[in-house]
């Protein structure tokens, strides 16, 4: 029966490497239930009701796309979203939580529509080949970006990169890990990306990194406090659409980088870079926002993280419905899961970043109008902390570059429609 739901022969995976994968992908996804609820408590809502939503919208919806895709995709709340939620819109003084969350289940029914009309699909399909290229290359970029802001190994100051404290514990368990994960890799021992996280997590307790709790297990609160709070009239105002907006583009490019980037990597792209059926895992990410957003929660998206259990081997869908199940579980055993502190996850993702990065050799370098709006999409993406701006951009720049060159007959009337939008995004 589970080979006849998830083709492990036809993707040349075992259910143990599946089980594995979902795990390393939970593991590294798991400090949303440390952040989400802290970005959220910042608007009044109730910390422990939104920790429970949390956990179980991405149980519910990592198992869906796991079963409805057959893809190793695990959702959860975005993380920039959230951010731009909590301390743009209602710390900002521009709404009240309940007319924000009213926002966010108008652009995932925007979604929903789009995604049934098949045009989200359309739209991938008009992007550029290299593009589609140069955006797994930039999510790999990202990957690393975060696990050195993650890990401590980065410091922000002044408008300058630099290297953080060598000597802070943080710093010196991040690089310790960072030792282990390439001597597994090396040494290619499977399940060698979840073996250093669990290491890391350990050795991370005598040095005062990985608090261990009290207690394991703990009841979940109720979720009253927040869910079916929203207010979707409140938000039927003209003057809130360039801000939805802002929802809807950064969600919509957000998910393509992440299921063409992974998708990459997991050799699902057909020859045209485009991952087939695409729509299916796009209503699934439509669909977790509108839930979402009734039972009080931000934009649930494709997570960046489910590239961990790629790495781990992880080809079908059955890695995401681990990775849900696992977070079902935390429901019971949140303090298990906050134990993992980033230090543990960062190496991991700079590792699997590096991994993603070697698809730059397929970009056509020797073209200037292709190789410059591929360029664009990696910086961008690199140095803004958004894969939605590199996408963007990338997009922009390749129509001015095409049509600077007098090269009109290599774009598509799409791209000058897309571009508009675009454009309108950075303005607002």
């Amino acid at each position: 029966m589970m080979e006849r739901l998830f083709n492990f022969e036809s993707r040349n995976t075992t259910i143990k490497t599946e089980i594995t994968a979902g795990i390393t992908t939970f593991m590294t996804m798991a400090y949303i239930l440390v952040l989400q609820p802290m970005f959220m408590s910042s608007t009044g809502m109730d910390i422990g009701a939104v920790t429970v939503v949390t956990a179980l919208l991405a149980a519910v919806f990592s198992i869906f796309m796991g079963f409805y895709t057959n893809l190793p995709f695990a959702l959860a709340p975005a993380m920039g979203s959230n951010a731009f939620f909590a301390y743009t819109l209602v710390a900002g003084g521009i709404v009240n939580w309940q007319t924000g969350l009213g926002m966010v289940f108008i652009s995932g029914m925007a979604f929903v529509l789009l995604t049934i009309l098949g045009l989200r699909e359309v739209i991938v399909k008009l992007i550029p080949k290299n593009i589609k290229y140069a955006i797994g290359v930039a999510v790999g970029f990202y990957i690393v970006l975060l696990g050195f802001k993650n890990s401590g190994l980065m410091n922000l100051a002044n408008g300058s990169i630099t290297m953080g404290n060598v000597k802070s514990p943080g710093v010196l368990l991040t690089i310790i890990g960072l030792g282990l994960i390439v001597f597994l890799q090396a040494r290619k021992i499977k399940g060698g990306v979840l073996i250093a996280i669990i290491l890391t997590t350990i050795i991370g307790i005598p040095m005062g990194i990985t608090v261990v709790p009290e207690s394991l297990i703990s009841l979940p609160p109720s979720i009253e406090p927040i869910a079916f709070k929203l207010d979707i009239l409140g938000a039927l105002k003209w003057s809130f659409f360039p801000l939805m907006f802002t929802f809807f583009v950064g969600d919509f490019f957000s998910t393509l980088g992440t299921l063409l980037g992974v998708s990459a990597k997991a050799d699902l792209l057909d020859e045209e870079g485009n991952l087939p059926n695409i729509n299916k895992p796009f209503l699934v990410d439509a669909i977790a926002t509108v839930v979402g957003s009734l039972f009080g929660s931000t934009v649930v998206t494709t997570y960046i993280e489910s590239a961990a259990g790629v790495e781990e081997g992880g080809r079908t869908g059955f890695t995401a419905v681990v990775a849900g199940i696992c977070f079902a579980l935390t429901v019971f055993i949140t303090p298990v899961a906050r134990m993992i502190p980033s230090q543990a996850t960062a190496p991991a993702l700079i590792l699997i970043g590096l991994l993603m990065i070697s698809g730059i050799k397929n970009i056509e370098f020797e073209d200037f109008t292709e190789a410059f709006p591929a360029f664009a999409t990696i910086v961008f993406t690199a140095y803004t902390s958004s894969i939605s701006n590199g996408i963007s951009i990338g997009i922009i720049a390749y129509m001015v570059t095409k049509v600077m060159a007098g090269r009109y007959k290599d774009l598509n009337w799409g791209i000058y429609l897309l571009s508009i939008p675009l454009i309108a995004y950075f303005v607002i």
